[in-house]
């Protein structure tokens, strides 16, 4: 549960910097190359070291031509005029250690060797890097020209380098990556973009959990544009700061959401019930929840109300209608809706729920008071007996308030339903600690309307990547509704032993984003303020799922690109217009062109002047241009966003006319023209 960490989280980001081209990215979608774009890599025959992992993590498909865009060399290569050919030519190389090939390129081992345990990146310098073990590494001498990225903390001797030769580059590390890639070099794929290889291609689906606490002198706007960049389609934001009518902080959340609908953000208002709002809590002291030892529940940040009281509930409901109906959000997402502590029975100060009906009721049932788990009844039986029990009030309390979202559709018709829940399948412990239990609520998948928002627990957040694939096997096994299935991953500092950083970030991060987003159809981030700066412009890249690309360039400068996508995808592009399948395409940008899941192939066109879909926040199902009409389909949960390089003249919704009404702009016109459209599926006309 986030509960536990939640107060203790660092303000890391405001500390990061960002260098070179990564800064720069965030005005725009992609890290691109001076002379082109590096969307593959090649790998030696048989190669089994992390750098396929690496670099697919972060916006890089295998390719097994002779034209990838980065090729990591074999260890000891030779030193081969081809290579070099290779580099000048556009292409960038990955070295490792010392070889011929290395020296070549002028990095050459010292007589001297450094103990190497702790490094320091430029990418995030205040970050401690720190490795599992020390390596004995020989000082290496590097070109003038090149460009140290990395350092060992306390003599400097260069550990990652690199430098731009011809309209290529050659990249350096002093060892191996680790057997994961991110167990010595975190910002390996920042650094490769500096040189000019960033991703060709992203996605724009990631979901993101907000504090307002942690912003409240951040500017909306600057925020979504960022948020947006960095790919993120939905915030959900903490809604308990809102529960209670404030004019000052209704404003900023009016401000907030309509800047993230600007900017192709729906907003969601997340929801932390048993905790309430501050307010609520101290004006009813006779609802408060209570723990194993009779104190009330107040548990770090949350203060946990007792929703199994009528009066209590019906006050609840009252006021999550009244904020529900005063913001216009897109979605709700009840979180967390269980009980206390990870620490189970075994901690009487923070067990719950222990109020006096739940104890009525199950001294009803059993014959006895729960309260005497900690007295005379201490044999596993009557412990067993109790959780149960719990475990059946929370499954209850879930459908319950599901119900009650459901009910929100009367007024907010488009609004998408998120229930988050902590895995129970891989520690499944989690049902005896807090009363979580999935196979007791997934069944609710084929009678409500809603996703199921699986949350890592603090108990895995040291396990790897591979975990997703895992967790999504487990899942899908107990529902026949697994694309409701999402998953969210918890970017704070871990409290077990994990190296080379507390908090996931760069490589690492990239790999749990894009293993999540290759076994999950959502992914969610907790939360968008603890992610590391120099990671933002690589999010993107990490969550798109592509299966192959090649690009084949033509005379005159003319290009093509071939792309088989699982999802939705965004492609490098600066050709000006596309076809896409041999057909005008309107989901085009200045860098960008937007294509539905599936293969497809992209050819450069003359720039035509009908309308541009320049952003969608939606699942992109088909497009066409006929004339000056632009048509596409898509699918959405929630309320969808396009964004169009203008306002539409005309608009039709499924045949019918719409209203192609801007979202409220303010005087800002970056956005072009925003239109809410609704959820469902649905086809789109405009002209």
């Amino acid at each position: 549960m986030r509960s536990r960490d939640k107060a203790r989280l660092a303000d890391n980001g405001r500390r990061n910097r960002l260098p070179h081209t990564v800064a720069r990215a965030l005005a725009g979608l992609f890290l691109l190359t001076p002379g082109g774009f590096a969307g593959t890599f090649a790998v030696p025959a048989g190669d089994l070291s992390s750098w396929p992992a690496i670099l697919a993590s972060a916006g890089h498909a295998l390719s097994t031509d002779a034209t990838a865009d980065i090729y990591v060399a074999p260890l000891n290569a030779p030193a081969s005029a081809d290579w070099r050919a290779k580099v000048r030519n556009g292409a960038a190389v990955v070295l490792e250690g010392s070889s011929p090939l290395a020296a070549s390129f002028g990095f050459t081992p010292g007589s001297t060797s450094v103990p190497t345990i702790h490094i320091v990146d430029e990418h995030n310098s205040s970050l401690p890097v720190v490795w599992s073990k020390a390596i004995d590494l020989p000082r290496y001498e590097v070109p003038a020209s090149a460009h140290v990225f990395a350092k060992e903390r306390w003599t400097g001797a260069p550990v990652e380098a690199g430098y731009k030769l011809g309209e290529g580059a050659v990249f350096w590390v002093a060892t191996d990556p680790g057997a994961n890639g991110y167990e010595r070099f975190p910002y390996l794929m920042q650094a490769l973009a500096d040189l000019g290889f960033g991703p060709s291609f992203r996605a724009s689906r990631l979901w993101a959990f907000f504090d307002y606490s942690y912003r409240t002198r951040a500017d909306p706007d600057y925020l979504a544009e960022r948020w947006r960049a960095a790919g993120i389609g939905a915030l959900h934001a903490a809604s308990w700061h809102f529960y209670d009518a404030d004019p000052a902080r209704d404003e900023y959340l009016r401000q907030l959401i309509e800047a993230c609908h600007r900017h192709g953000i729906l907003v969601y208002a997340w929801i932390e019930l048993p905790h309430v709002s501050e307010q609520f809590w101290k004006a009813h002291p006779e609802w408060r929840e209570k723990t194993a030892l009779l104190q009330d529940a107040q548990l770090d940040w949350r203060k946990l109300m007792n929703l199994q009281n009528p009066d209590c509930a019906a006050a609840v409901r009252a006021g999550l209608r009244s904020m529900m109906e005063r913001f216009d959000w897109d979605g709700a997402n009840l979180a967390e809706l269980y009980f206390e502590s990870l620490e189970g029975a075994a901690n009487p100060a923070r067990f719950t729920p222990m109020n006096d009906g739940v104890r009525a009721g199950f001294r009803t049932q059993s014959g006895w008071d729960p309260l005497e788990l900690w007295r005379q009844r201490t044999d596993a039986a009557s412990l067993n007996q109790f959780l149960a029990y719990r475990a059946g009030l929370a499954r209850r309390m879930q459908e319950d308030w599901l119900g009650f979202a459901e009910t929100l559709r009367s007024f907010r018709p488009d609004l998408d339903i998120v229930l988050t829940h902590v895995d129970d399948r891989f520690d499944t412990g989690m049902r005896d600690a807090i009363g979580a239990d999935a196979a007791r609520v997934l069944p609710l998948l084929g009678t409500h309307s809603f996703s199921f928002l699986i949350e890592d627990p603090a108990t895995v957040w040291n396990l790897g990547p591979q975990r997703y694939r895992e967790i999504a096997k487990r899942y899908a096994a107990l529902t026949p509704h697994a694309d409701k299935l999402a998953i969210d991953i918890n970017i704070v500092d871990r409290y077990q032993d994990v190296y080379p950083t507390k908090q996931q970030t760069g490589t690492e991060l990239f790999e749990l984003v894009h293993m999540a987003a290759s076994a999950f159809s959502r992914v969610a981030l907790y939360f968008e303020n603890s992610i590391p700066k120099p990671d933002m412009p690589l999010l993107a890249a990490a969550s798109a799922v592509v299966n192959s690309y090649a690009v084949v360039n033509y005379a005159n400068d003319k290009r093509r690109i071939r792309i088989d996508s699982a999802t939705d995808v965004e492609v490098a592009w600066t050709a000006g217009g596309a076809l896409v399948d041999g057909k005008p395409w309107p989901l085009v940008t200045k860098d960008a062109v937007r294509l539905p899941a599936g293969a497809h192939v992209v050819d450069a066109a003359p720039k035509c002047d009908f309308i541009s879909v320049y952003d969608l926040n939606a699942t992109l199902r088909s497009a066409s241009v006929y004339g000056d009409r632009v048509q596409f389909r898509y699918s959405s949960d929630s309320r969808a966003i396009a964004r169009f390089d203008r306002r539409p003249s005309a608009m039709e919704v499924d045949g019918e006319a719409f209203p192609a009404s801007c979202v409220k702009s303010d005087g800002i016109d970056s956005a072009g023209c925003p239109v809410l459209l609704p959820r469902g599926d649905h086809d789109v006309t405009v002209r």
